[in-house]
């Protein structure tokens, strides 16, 4: 083993990176094009080795691809990936707590703690059930809980410790350690075998905080035996699927920085084939090694065939609070792109007799791994009112939200300690479906025209809130010029307020045009909207405007990971 590490050092950066994709699974092939038309660089991940105070620049927003194939998902306009030039002004809109929040708060066997701490909130297709597991009893047990509505929950007798709904206990040492901290499970939709439908990693707080290991489940209650040990990291280390690439990806908290930096939180990045080697991808090795800032812990890593990863990935930056740092990054799918809770903490200096506060803001990536950040204030926020179940310490959720009817459905947990008392809930955020921006325009109509699209559907559908005004569309060549009968002088004007809006155009003999004749042909779309709001378009290949996008956690209307029904269960 020894000659073999020392063989490794020597070769050259090329031979490190196959070894890497060999051993670890955690690189893609080289110029991997993706669903968006992004071609990747031919080392993926990238291999980051220092993260400044500057924005990270996204590469796919300054070097857009020519053409952007559209066939994936609602295409939303949270950045100008998709525009070529616009005067509409965009806004980005804040989600509102639901009134029942918090909708799922601790017993007195929950020893005063009801929350998902990551864990996960998903809709179960299979038998109509929304389902959480939290973290409860001081992070000795995690407990499981349902819900018909997703607002009003249940706390099931379950079989593994009869009269309870525990479906994992995490007992304490002698020393009075080795209790759970954060966790991560996953609903997977694809999963190679029934046995392994849910996913879980718990990370086990030692002395170290660094015992994460994977465990598989049938039905989320009923838990496997550890599958894998995960590597070195800290606590509040996540996981999520990216299904655009069909890699599993590790969110993993870090304070070493090898560019020598002072000590903060940020994330570094680790990513497999399957939830087990994107675990096993990064560092295993004994606590004298461990990732406290003291130790030459890449120098280690690197020796042991784990070059490139995991990766330095994503830090606070200079818009963001000043000395604040990131706590955890937790992702999702949703339509055509990840949506990436980022949980921003910040120090009890800036809220004076609050202690350590955390909020979540966005993030956006259509790479899976650059983030674009446009609003750096709290997406989901703790209160100012002190008595408020999230006047501390708000964290997302695995999974991320739920697509319900028009709305999404936003979980999050919180904390209040200012009875005296430690007590964690669980509330619910609600915000428009695709209704993280929107492109505006007041009295005077604003006009937007997308890069060069391509698609194989028929059918133009909005997401459009003009109650008031109208929209206006126009399909264009590649050189700029109408085609008919796809004019706005054809366009069937389009008003109200709907999240699924069918566009439509007089062709010859009065009867509606189908864009199956522009299928496969690069066009633009030009918008031309007054008093409205546009949040998002997308070619539908059937008239129920099913957009073949994902949902994130799912929803009740849907059957798994996408969007394949439309308005069909409406």
């Amino acid at each position: 083993m020894n000659l073999h590490v020392k063989a490794v050092r020597e070769l050259s950066h090329q031979y490190v990176l196959l070894s890497c994709l060999i051993l670890c699974s955690s690189v893609t092939l080289a110029g991997e094009t993706l669903y968006n038309g992004i071609v990747l660089p031919d080392q993926w991940p990238p291999d980051v080795r220092t993260l400044d105070k500057e924005p990270i620049p996204v590469p796919y927003l300054d070097d857009p691809p020519a053409v952007i194939p559209i066939d994936v998902g609602r295409q939303l306009f949270v950045d100008d990936f998709l525009v070529e030039s616009t005067t509409c002004q965009r806004s980005y809109h804040q989600p509102t707590w639901h009134p029942a929040s918090p909708v799922l708060t601790p017993d007195p066997p929950d020893g005063g703690w009801a929350i998902p701490f990551s864990d996960g909130v998903w809709y179960d297709p299979q038998d109509g059930w929304y389902k959480t597991w939290y973290y409860a009893n001081g992070g000795t047990k995690t407990r499981y809980a349902q819900s018909r509505d997703g607002i009003h929950w249940e706390k099931p007798e379950l079989d593994i410790i009869p009269g309870t709904n525990i479906v994992m206990e995490h007992p304490l040492d002698t020393r009075g350690l080795s209790k759970r901290d954060s966790a991560t499970v996953w609903l997977d939709h694809t999963a190679a075998s029934p046995s392994e439908r849910f996913k879980m990693m718990t990370m086990k707080c030692d002395s170290l905080c660094n015992d994460h290991k994977i465990y598989f489940s049938e039905d989320g209650i009923h838990w496997s035996e550890p599958q894998a040990t995960a590597g070195v990291t800290h606590d509040r280390s996540t996981f999520f699927r990216n299904p655009f690439r069909d890699v599993w990806v590790m969110s993993l908290k870090s304070r070493y920085r090898e560019d020598g930096k002072p000590d903060a939180r940020f994330r570094r990045y680790s990513e497999g084939k399957t939830l087990i080697a994107a675990a096993e991808s990064w560092p295993h090795f004994s606590g004298t090694e461990w990732d406290d800032g003291q130790t030459q812990w890449w120098s280690v890593a690197a020796g042991r065939n784990m070059a490139m990863t995991p990766t330095m990935w994503v830090d606070t930056d200079r818009l963001d609070p000043p000395e604040a740092e990131l706590y955890n990054l937790d992702a999702a799918a949703y339509e055509s792109l990840m949506v990436g809770f980022l949980t921003i903490m910040r120090q009890p200096k800036d809220f004076p007799d609050r202690g350590k506060i955390n909020t979540v803001s966005l993030g956006f990536s259509r790479d899976g791994f650059h983030w674009h950040r446009p609003v750096r204030d709290p997406f989901l926020n703790v209160s100012s009112d002190v008595n408020a179940w999230n006047f501390l310490n708000v964290q997302p959720v695995g999974g991320g939200f739920l697509v319900k009817g028009d709305q999404l459905h936003m979980y999050a947990s919180g904390r209040n300690e200012s009875s005296g008392t430690n007590v964690a809930s669980t509330g619910l955020a609600l915000l428009r479906r695709d209704g993280f921006a929107s492109m505006d325009a007041g009295e005077e109509a604003c006009m937007l025209t997308t890069r060069p699209v391509r698609f194989q559907g028929k059918h133009l559908f909005v997401n459009l809130r003009a109650p008031d005004g109208k929209l206006l569309v126009e399909v264009l060549d590649d050189q700029g010029e109408v085609i008919e009968p796809f004019s706005r002088q054809r366009c069937l004007a389009v008003s109200g307020d709907g999240t699924r809006v069918a566009v439509e155009w007089k062709g010859n003999g009065g009867q509606a045009a189908s864009l199956d004749s522009l299928a496969g042909t690069p066009v633009r779309f030009r918008f031309v909207l007054q008093n409205g709001e546009l949040f998002s378009f997308w070619v539908s290949p059937d008239r129920s405007g099913a957009s073949h996008g994902y949902v994130a956690a799912g929803g009740p209307d849907f059957d798994g990971l996408t969007d394949t029904v439309g308005a069909g269960r409406e």
